[in-house]
């Protein structure tokens, strides 16, 4: 395999190597084992995972997404990935309104082009619910991929060797593999306003954004405050920017529906690389 056509993108400084695979047609197996090659920051073009564009491999969508963390695991969903694919496939002849696939769940895409963002609408959640870890109280939920929330102090968030620590000690952990988990440290500042640092699975340290784990971030806040009314949104600020994710909360099934992720995408670079 020579001269593989890649963009290079980021979410909120989440970082993707992205390519066109309906031209390409690389097998499953190709990308999983050309990820990390890609994906590495030191001999290849780097970044936190690969993301590929798909010919739709179910109904009713107009393409797939597929995603593969640094290490070429499956991570599931990647919200901030997804905002990116969406820029990319408005830019590669698809409209601004979009509706793809990861897996079996189905997402809408909005994109503002001249803006550079992108708002991608997700299926309900189920209330997270309470865990006790390394005799930490800690918050399991499941957004397209598996979440843990810790609430952390303003100091706390800012040791960022500890929370490399501390996130692979419960990403490790034997009660929560397999699969893993992503694990978000979150400090709140207001009933809107959340500070959040993720340890992110398949990339094994700190990134300067998760999309999925603002999500879980946000819904673990409502969870925990459990403040008055339905309708909610709260601004994440991240290292690498700001994601915003409303949503509204059905008392009776006690579900998390009509939940967006909203925030940047932008282009950085084209090439191509041998591999």
């Amino acid at each position: 395999m020579t001269g593989i056509k890649f963009y290079k993108m980021e979410g909120a400084g989440n970082d993707f190597v992205v390519i066109d695979n309906r031209e390409l047609e690389f097998s499953l197996e190709e990308i999983i084992a050309f990820t990390p090659k890609l994906c590495d920051r030191k001999f290849g073009i780097g970044a936190d995972g690969l993301i590929a564009l798909e010919n739709p491999q179910i109904d009713a969508v107009d393409y797939t997404m597929l995603y593969r963390n640094a290490d070429g695991s499956d991570a599931g969903m990647c919200g901030n990935g997804s905002r990116c694919l969406a820029l990319f496939a408005a830019s590669h002849g698809f409209d601004t309104s979009q509706t793809f696939n990861v897996h079996d769940s189905i997402y809408k895409a909005n994109v503002d082009i001249k803006a550079q963002t992108v708002s991608v609408s997700f299926p309900d959640v189920e209330s997270p619910h309470n865990i006790e870890l390394n005799g930490s109280d800690l918050v399991k939920i499941y957004t397209g991929t598996e979440h843990v929330v810790q609430f952390v102090t303003a100091n706390q968030l800012e040791d960022e060797k500890v929370l490399v620590q501390d996130g692979a000690s419960i990403r490790y952990n034997d009660l929560l593999n397999p699969p893993g988990t992503n694990v978000n440290f979150v400090c709140s500042k207001d009933e809107q306003l959340i500070e959040l640092q993720t340890y992110e699975r398949g990339v094994e340290g700190l990134t300067l954004a998760c999309g999925t784990g603002a999500i879980a971030s946000a819904i673990a806040t409502h969870f925990v405050l459990k403040p008055q009314g339905n309708s909610f949104e709260y601004t994440i600020k991240v290292k690498g920017g700001t994601l915003r994710v409303p949503f509204t909360f059905d008392k009776e099934t006690i579900n998390y529906k009509n939940i967006k992720l909203i925030g940047p995408a932008a282009f950085v670079f084209e090439g191509k690389i041998d591999v």
